[in-house]
């Protein structure tokens, strides 16, 4: 087993984590660990954009104003009015990098708007902005002298003073555990500063538009390091997911609603109107529990999201990736309707962080989807994640560049895999692995009920604790990491569901329909492990 150190070390590459990278490497030697290519993370596949206020039109206190609202009163403002006043910077910066956003014919920037914006003030590159982004920063990361990158390194747990030395005091974080994937092996990372920029946990759900990567790892190390989570409960359901047989994770995104796109039934009957002012604008939340009610009151398998009033050759220019993907499955969007469902998107929760990305747990920070910072409350306002991912990233590099240096890591103990062996029950990954998603989408979806979360937490007692034998029985792979984080994830989020005696937000259970700001105006904050 080999040791590497550095003075930073990264777990994850996307918009937070490689920004991140990008600022701290200015000030020491920067490790980015990463479980795929330095290419996958969500970041790539966000099709809308990022907001920003950029146009005389617009303004910081709308902006703040949207944000609030989404975020159904638990958005905490200073950070809300913080994160929107420093996006013209951090677009800057992204530009430097090399990012590309559309501009129009005099060379402004072609400002999108999508649902819950008061204004167009979404920058965009065509319909795969976030591939675009993550393009010019893994260019930036790769040509670094000063940035190691690991890729297919797929991080265990952390290492804390507490815990893998056992010393009293305060809790401090002194590196992580990593599978070398390609290596069978498990590499020692010690730094003073970790920072988690692992992004969500959409897996856990059947249906999402997150890619595989998407486990919920950081939370679940995070959480027993002995930091806190909160908001768990708060999972962002994307109204319009492509519903095709061929295509379960395909995103429609937000910008055709922008665009003009409505929402209506197979049969072509228009509803949105009947849920909100704003009709098929409406925030995702209502979006999302619009369509489920349609499609359970229906039985139809789906809705549709038709853009066929729109010009046809807008449509193939504005949304190209979206209009050829659907042209391989045999959906011509120019002339008909898109059939489109909810699915498991975002993660409004997660590690609880202070303005610069700090958590409980001294030296380790997260930034990103896997943070919980008080920007989105109970709702994420569209394109504002990839908004967050760069503002807390850039405020984390400052914090820990304004340390004082020089302090000496302690020796580390070696990884010991004592008598664990080699895997030989496939099977019961998988098994558990499709249990959990799908009780999770039937218990803990877009509409719960005590009932059914009561449920979930039996099932995900007993899951829990037939992986924790598993995962002490046998040597570590990359599918029995995400099988035990992903179940970490579940039972924190049924316990935070259950915890909420209201409905706000992304949280909508059937037991308790209404808002009750005096009893439940709070976050649901979870201590961790320690």
């Amino acid at each position: 087993m080999s040791q590497r150190d550095a003075d930073v070390l990264v777990l994850g590459s996307g918009i937070a984590g490689l920004s991140f990278a990008l600022d701290a490497a200015r000030g020491g030697r920067v490790i980015v660990a990463t479980k795929r290519d330095l290419t996958e993370a969500n970041t790539r596949y966000a099709q809308g954009g990022i907001s920003a206020v950029l146009s005389p039109d617009d303004s910081f206190d709308d902006h703040v104003r949207d944000t609030l609202v989404a975020g159904a009163g638990l958005c905490k403002e200073h950070v809300v009015r913080l994160c929107v006043e420093e996006g013209p910077a951090v677009v800057a910066r992204l530009v430097h990098w090399g990012v590309e956003f559309d501009r129009d014919r005099s060379g402004q920037y072609d400002m999108g708007r999508e649902g819950g914006h008061s204004h167009r003030r979404v920058l965009h590159a065509g319909d795969i902005t976030g591939a675009e982004i993550e393009r010019a920063l893994v260019e930036a990361v790769r040509a670094h002298p000063d940035i190691e990158i690991l890729e297919h390194h797929h991080a265990i747990d952390l290492i804390t003073a507490s815990k893998h030395l056992r010393q009293g005091g305060s809790n401090r974080v002194l590196g992580a555990y990593a599978f070398d994937v390609r290596g069978d092996d498990v590499v020692t990372l010690r730094a003073p500063s970790v920072v988690l920029a692992t992004g969500g946990a959409g897996k856990v759900y059947k249906y999402t538009t997150n890619p595989d990567v998407a486990t919920g790892d950081g939370v679940a190390m995070a959480y027993r390091a002995g930091a806190r989570v909160a908001n768990l409960e708060f999972f962002q359901f994307h109204p319009t997911c492509l519903f095709h047989a061929k295509a379960n994770s395909f995103l429609i995104s937000e910008a055709l609603r922008g665009e003009g796109g409505e929402l209506r039934l197979p049969d072509g009957t228009p509803f949105m109107r009947h849920y909100h002012e704003l009709g098929s604008l409406a925030p995702r939340d209502i979006v999302a529990r619009a369509i489920d009610n349609e499609l359970k009151k229906s039985g139809k398998p789906h809705v549709v999201l038709d853009m066929t009033h729109l010009a046809p050759d807008f449509l193939a220019e504005r949304f190209p990736t979206i209009h050829r993907r659907c042209l391989e499955l045999g959906i011509d969007m120019r002339t008909e309707p898109i059939p489109v469902v909810p699915a498991a998107h975002y993660m409004c929760g997660g590690v609880q962080t202070d303005v610069d990305g700090r958590t409980c747990v001294e030296g380790l920070y997260a930034v990103g989807e896997v943070a919980c910072t008080g920007l989105h409350g109970a709702n994420r306002l569209a394109s504002n994640s990839l908004l967050e991912g760069a503002v807390f990233g850039a405020r984390a590099a400052r914090a820990i560049a304004a340390q004082p240096g020089g302090a000496t890591l302690p020796d580390l103990p070696a990884w010991d895999p004592g008598n664990a062996r080699t895997p030989d029950e496939g099977v019961v990954i998988a098994q558990n692995w499709n249990e959990i998603r799908r009780f999770m989408w039937n218990y803990v979806g877009i509409v719960r009920s005590e009932r059914r979360l009561a449920r979930a937490r039996r099932r995900i007692d007993l899951l829990r604790e037939e992986i924790h034998e598993y995962y002490w029985d046998y040597r570590v792979t990359s599918d029995l990491l995400e099988l035990r984080n992903l179940a970490l994830l579940a039972e924190l989020i049924v316990r935070s569901a259950q915890r909420r005696k209201e409905s706000r937000g992304l949280h909508y259970t059937t037991d308790y329909p209404e808002r009750h700001d005096r009893r439940f105006g709070t976050d649901t904050v979870m201590e961790g492990l320690g």
